[in-house]
């Protein structure tokens, strides 16, 4: 109707209609444009109506087509399963059928006792003809891949042909990769963050629309990115459960990792190659030419909305030849924790009289997975779990588990916002164990009674204490260790002692990929059982090819398990405190803390790259006279990487900068721009100081280094550089 107005009249003249056709303006069916008075007269009629049709009315051509798809559409029976319409938004006239059968309304000769679904294999129909469609399109620029997929603000990802462009390069590339044929089955899940599930349908769309077969999305649509790589690593041709079979060649992964989501945040998407792994810089690069080539994109049109929530099992067909599959989330997952762990073992150790635990999964993806693992299967009371039910804007917290974004917990544990204990609470009152995960559940944070574990420490005590991890001890110990190079060399102190291959890489886990998988893959090597990690709170093994936070958690159980054999329930349980000492006590202490300064002018941040490089790099460090302090310049290189499998070479990875103290111990100070922001440029400065004297092992990092810290900063003039005279967060 040209009126706004419909009269009420009508709306009570529906009830007796079995089927209603509604003409509309083409603004009316986007939800972010139409009255909220039309939209309550849509759902009036829907819930009135057996059947409805509504359609845009903007060429003589669209009217023509609605006269004959009226006839067509009033042969079929009235459906009760239509309850009301799906307020999608398309890019050109289309005909929209509203098919939302998961919020079922008592219709008219219907009835609200309806028997539940069955959660094995549930076919649902669309009812309706999908089309697919290519459709026309341009480049985008600014689409090359960072060190964990293409991460931008939100509403970047929102904007016409955005995510259309970048899957369609993406499934482009994945064929070429995959010798020219298209792929089989592809995993869609992501962390949950604001636009995850719209995403979703506009990925499931291009994907059918190319000819994937099995699109297998996670029930809710949410997966931790660990449980992605399980799914495509470890789930067989005959699926394992009630939700399909089949085997994952890739997986589509929705995430910003630790990044912030909701509106004005940040949405990222990242790909996962055919042994769970992320796609290498040789795929991310393709992916980026195609980018920059594309002309168009396929996708399907009248597809109604897949239910994310629907029972596992439930197949949804979009094409004669695609389907989309809900898979249970978590099976694939348990099943690589427990080729790792004794659940037994644990489960006891968690009942233990003086053992008591907390875990934050800061509204992040990795919440259920913790609820699964910790709750339901090793018993631990509910209340061990805090922020583990998933939010799109992550409850409003920066999903970063670190000292600073992850204060509530670091609370908790007893400790202050540095790292170091709190004085005036009594450690014996606090939990045993406290940890965190990130948004896609990835990282971890460990921490003991009034004691901050780092990362770096972290990894190279799960390194020495390998005996009391089953996936380890099993296979006689581990055959390789890698660390990222701005991580500590405590884990290269404890290799060398323990006789372990050890490997420095560049920033990204997908250089830990190809030494996980020098055997698998390349026919070289086996370096398995590998642990790896990087310092900004990611652990790792090869039991699938992402790091993984939980991972991490069970291995400070089973460490803490074993280190408690025999002591009783009257006893004081041996903690992470005393562990971490032990350690110190025999491979000295690393100091290590990380300076990041966010949102940094792009331009700011690469002169001060480019001066440390000119200066000191490419510059004679012998002329630079050492501080009042005593630290003394030793030298400076830029590191660069061949990867000892395949021989690709990566560089500027990163600016070193090497000290002597007065000791004679060393010291070193590395400074790079990171690749997982979305705005601006985040310079990190890594700051490192060996000490072996155990009397001074009790001091927190960011006191220990301030002093090489400032004069770092003094020499690469930080603050003249970028105005900034502090970092964003020291961690």
């Amino acid at each position: 109707p040209k009126s706004n107005i419909i009269p009420h009249s009508t709306i009570r003249s529906t009830r007796r209609l079995r089927y209603c056709l509604i003409p509309l303006p083409p603004f009316f069916t986007n939800p972010f444009v139409t009255p909220p008075g039309h939209r309550l007269v849509l759902a009036l009629l829907s819930r009135s109506c057996g059947r409805m049709m509504m359609f845009t009315t903007t060429t003589t051509a669209t009217a023509t087509a609605t006269a004959i798809s009226a006839v067509i559409f009033a042969s079929i029976p009235p459906v009760d399963a239509f309850a009301r319409p799906s307020f999608a938004s398309y890019r050109s006239s289309s005909i929209f059928v509203n098919h939302d059968v998961q919020s079922l309304l008592p219709l008219r000769g219907g009835s609200a006792g309806s028997p539940a679904r069955s959660s094995s294999s549930i076919a649902m129909s669309t009812d309706t003809v999908s089309e697919i469609v290519t459709v026309p399109t341009t480049p985008i620029e600014g689409m090359r891949p960072g060190t964990s997929g293409l991460r931008k603000k939100v509403e970047v990802w929102m904007g016409p042909h955005y995510v259309e462009n970048f899957i369609q390069s993406l499934i482009d590339t994945a064929v070429d990769a995959n010798g020219g044929k298209m792929l089989d089955t592809i995993v869609v899940a992501g962390d949950g963050r604001f636009y995850n599930n719209e995403a979703i349908q506009t990925i499931a769309r291009i994907l059918a629309a190319n000819g994937v077969s099995n699109i297998w999305i996670p029930q809710n649509g949410i997966m931790s990115t660990p449980a992605v790589s399980a799914v495509i690593r470890r789930r067989t041709a005959d699926g394992g459960g009630n939700d399909g079979d089949g085997i994952a060649q890739g997986g589509v992964v929705l995430t910003a990792s630790h990044n912030p989501g909701g509106p004005g945040e940040d949405f990222g998407i990242k790909y996962n190659e055919g042994l769970g792994q992320p796609a290498g810089e040789e795929f991310t690069e393709a992916l980026y030419e195609k980018t920059l080539q594309i002309s168009s994109y396929k996708t399907i049109t009248n597809s109604p909305d897949i239910d994310l929530a629907a029972p596992v099992g439930t197949e949804v067909q979009l094409t004669p030849t695609s389907k989309v599959t809900i898979i249970d989330p978590f099976q694939n997952y348990l099943t690589a924790l427990k080729s790792c762990f004794d659940f037994d073992r644990l489960r006891k150790f968690g009942s233990q009289k003086g053992f008591s635990m907390v875990f934050d999964g800061m509204h992040g993806a990795g919440g259920p997975f913790a609820q699964r693992v910790l709750v339901e299967e090793l018993g631990l009371p509910l209340s061990s779990l805090m922020r583990c039910n998933p939010l799109p804007d992550f409850g409003g917290c920066h999903p970063d588990p670190n000292l600073t974004y992850a204060s509530e917990l670091v609370k908790k544990m007893g400790l202050l916002p540095d790292g170091s204990a709190d004085p005036s609470l009594d450690a014996s009152t606090v939990p045993a164990l406290g940890a965190a995960n990130d948004g896609d559940g990835d990282r971890n944070l460990i921490a003991g009674a009034g004691f901050f574990v780092t990362p770096s420490d972290s990894m190279a005590l799960i390194c020495d204490n390998w005996e009391s991890i089953p996936q380890f001890a099993s296979r006689g110990g581990l055959n390789g260790v890698a660390r990222s190079m701005p991580s500590s060399a405590a884990l290269d102190v404890v290799a060398e002692a323990r006789n372990i291959p050890c490997f420095v890489t560049p920033t990204g886990w997908k250089f830990f990929g190809n030494l996980m998988s020098s055997k698998e893959s390349f026919n070289g090597k086996d370096y398995t059982p590998f642990l790896c990690g990087e310092e900004s709170f990611g652990t790792g093994s090869d039991h699938i090819r992402e790091k993984d936070g939980l991972w991490a958690v069970l291995a400070w159980m089973s460490i803490l398990s074993k280190a408690n054999e025999g002591v009783h329930d009257e006893e004081v349980l041996v903690g992470v405190k005393d562990i971490v000492n032990r350690h110190w006590a025999k491979y000295g202490r690393h100091y290590y803390c990380r300076y990041d300064y966010e949102g940094v002018d792009s331009e700011a941040a690469n002169n001060v790259m480019n001066a440390i490089r000119e200066n000191f790099v490419n510059g004679d460090v012998s002329s630079v006279a050492a501080s009042d302090s005593g630290f003394k310049l030793a030298g400076a290189v830029e590191f660069s990487y061949t990867d000892p499998v395949d021989g690709s070479q990566t560089s500027k990875q990163g600016l070193i900068l090497n000290f002597q103290l007065p000791s004679g111990d060393p010291a070193r100070v590395v400074f790079r721009l990171s690749g997982t922001g979305s705005a601006g440029a985040t310079i990190r400065m890594y700051l490192e100081q060996y000490e072996k004297d155990t009397s001074k092992h009790d001091m927190s990092a960011p006191v220990a280094l301030k002093g090489l810290a400032e004069e770092a900063l003094r020499l690469v003039k930080m603050k003249e550089s970028t105005g900034r005279d502090a970092p964003t967060v020291i961690t």
